[in-house]
This record gives structure tokens, sequence and C-alpha cells, in this order.
């Protein structure tokens, strides 16, 4: 089988002959991790990439930060990149330099385009994001076995980002709600105390991917079961060949169906897609984008005090729930493990 970058390079090369382009930028997070085999492309969590990505018939330009460049180099880079550098200027841009030449288009022109490139997963990220997603809830449940209900939210997200940081994993996203909190559907973390039912929920990102999971402790909630029930209603519709625009309808439908206000959806997003980045992209009711093989999504349905989150990868033979953890209570609805909330020890 040839290899990653090869198969990528030849993705970019049809993007590029279909733009009747000379040359490729790319410059964001996702399209470089991707494109570089799992690279990290940041010195700051909330800052743009220290790099950029000239793809040109002839073969891959990088263009680099001079100040990590030599990082870069020794420690991300595959073997023969480095002869490919161009060291920029701490006060430049990357991706600038990277489109200063004749017939260079950027992603901001080819942003669909390169999304469907990244979309279907080969099966060496496939085996990454299986060992990421088990550690991603592994840590969940680390936190779980930890707190109290008179644990603070903040202490609770410390557990979980330390857990995350130990294993090489970026922690993006660590939102915790306590009881008095659960209404939030963005719980950033306060000093209250979790009580006696909270939400925990992680975006974690190591070689580029990005899982997604959210589980509860505690007590039950309500709207549990008919929660799992919306979810069960989007990860149906989600198979190779359809249209996310139609599988984001028919899991909004599933709210009405499970006894939810049918408008409930409008409320908080729905997830969508995910990979190498968080929701790539958000799905809505505009979104054309096609469902692939071995395509990773993390649908989040919600309703006050009730959400269900996990990141999958989706294939001709069905739906695999990658951030899943064997000591975490789980109960089957349609043929899938879902979580269930965890008493606390």
């Amino acid at each position: 089988m040839p290899a990653e970058r090869e198969i990528k390079q030849r993705r970019v090369a049809a993007v590029r002959e279909r733009a009747g382009a000379d040359a490729v930028v790319l410059s964001s997070h996702e399209a470089l991790s991707w494109y570089l085999g799992g690279v990290r492309t940041h010195v700051s969590l909330a800052g743009p990439p220290v790099l950029a990505v000239r793809a040109a018939h002839d073969g891959d330009t990088l263009f680099v930060s001079d100040n990590e460049a030599d990082r870069l180099i020794a420690e991300e880079f595959a073997a023969g990149d480095g002869d490919r550098v161009v060291r920029v200027p701490w006060h430049r841009s990357v991706s600038t330099m990277a489109g200063e030449a004749p017939g260079a288009v950027g992603e901001a022109a080819l942003g669909d385009a390169l999304r469907a490139a990244r979309a279907e997963l080969l099966p060496v990220e496939v085996d990454r994001y299986r060992a990421l997603g088990r550690e991603v809830a592994e840590v969940l449940t680390e936190v779980a076995r930890e707190v109290r209900p008179s644990t603070s939210e903040r202490n609770a997200a410390a557990i979980a980002a330390q857990g995350l940081v130990e294993r090489g994993i970026d922690p993006l996203v660590v939102l915790v709600a306590g009881v008095d909190r659960l209404p939030h559907r963005h719980p950033l973390p306060t000093t209250g105390p979790l009580g006696d039912r909270a939400m925990l929920v992680v975006c974690g990102r190591r070689q580029g991917l990005i899982a997604n999971a959210t589980r509860w402790v505690g007590r039950a909630g309500v709207d549990d079961e008919r929660i799992l029930a919306v979810e069960a209603a989007f990860l149906a519709a989600t198979r190779p060949g359809a249209r996310l625009d139609r599988v984001f309808a028919a899991g909004c439908d599933g709210y009405g169906a499970a006894g939810f206000a049918s408008d409930e959806w409008e409320r908080h997003h729905q997830g969508g897609p995910t990979g190498y980045a968080g929701r790539d992209p958000r799905a809505t009711a505009e979104t054309r984008d096609v469902v692939s093989a071995r395509h990773a999504f993390a649908w989040n349905p919600s309703a006050p005090g009730a959400k269900v989150e996990d990141t999958v990868i989706v294939s001709e033979t069905g739906v695999e729930v990658v951030t899943s953890d064997a000591d975490w209570p789980v109960t089957t609805v349609a043929g899938l493990a879902r979580p269930l909330a965890r008493p606390y020890d």
C-alpha cells in the first residue's frame, strides 16, 4: 500500500487539478496536521500554525517560522521534509509567503474540496484514532473515580487536563457542569461544587486527530434515555454516501420522536463530522458534504440537563465508537453500547 503521505499528496493533487491551480497552500491546523501525518503545528493552542505548505506538481515546500524551524525539523517533520523548508522571519506570515507564487491558491478558495479530501480516514489514521479515543475515555473514567459531590468544577477539570497532558493529548476543550449549572450547554468550569449530578466534557487532540466525549457522574437524569434515542436517530442516518443536510434533518426529527419539543435542536449545535477539526464542519441544514467511508463523527444532541457525545467512525459495516472504556457503565441502544451516568464511588 502506498505510504500515507503519498496518498494524501494524490488527494491534494486532484483538488489542485480540479481548481486549475499550479499549487495549493495549506495553512490551517486541520489541513496541515492531516497532510503531514499528525505533526504538531502549534505553539499556543489558541494561536495560528507556525508553518504552511505549498503543495505543487513538483513537490511540497514547507514555509516555517525561523524561530520554530530547528525544533520542527528535529522532532516533528518526516525524513526529507527538512530539505524542503523555507525559513520565514518570525515577523512575517508563513501562509502569505507560501502563497507568493504564480498560480497558488489558498485554503479559503478550496475549503470544501480539502475537507472532502481528508474525510476518508486511512487505516493508519483509524488505528491512531482508536488509541486516542480509548485514552480520552480512560481519562474521563479516572476523573469520575476521583471526584466527589464536594469536588469543585475546576478541580474536576484539572484532573481531566492532567490526565490528557500526561498521555500527550492536547486539552482543547475541558468543560464541567455541577448540578446547579446543568442547563448550560458549554459550561466553562467554576469554583462551584459538582453536587449529586455533573457533566464532564473533553475534546483532546493528538497527532492532529481530535476525540470528543461527554460523560455524566452521580445520579441518572430524567432525560438520559430519551437523549440516547435522539443520538440513535443521528447515527442511523449517518451512512457512507448520505448527504449531511439530510442526516442532520433525520437526527433533528429524532427530538420530537423521543418526546422532546420538536425545535429543541435549535437551542444548541448538534455536532457533525470530526477528525482533524473539532467539527469538520459543524452540521446544519445547509451542509452539503457527503458522508465518506471511514469518516469520523461526533454528534452531540442535548436538552437542558441532558447530553450525549462520543467520537465514532462510520463505515460500510456500521458505526464504531472509539471513545469507549470497558470500565464505564453502558446500556445498549440500537445495537451500540452507550454511556450511562456513573454513580460516585
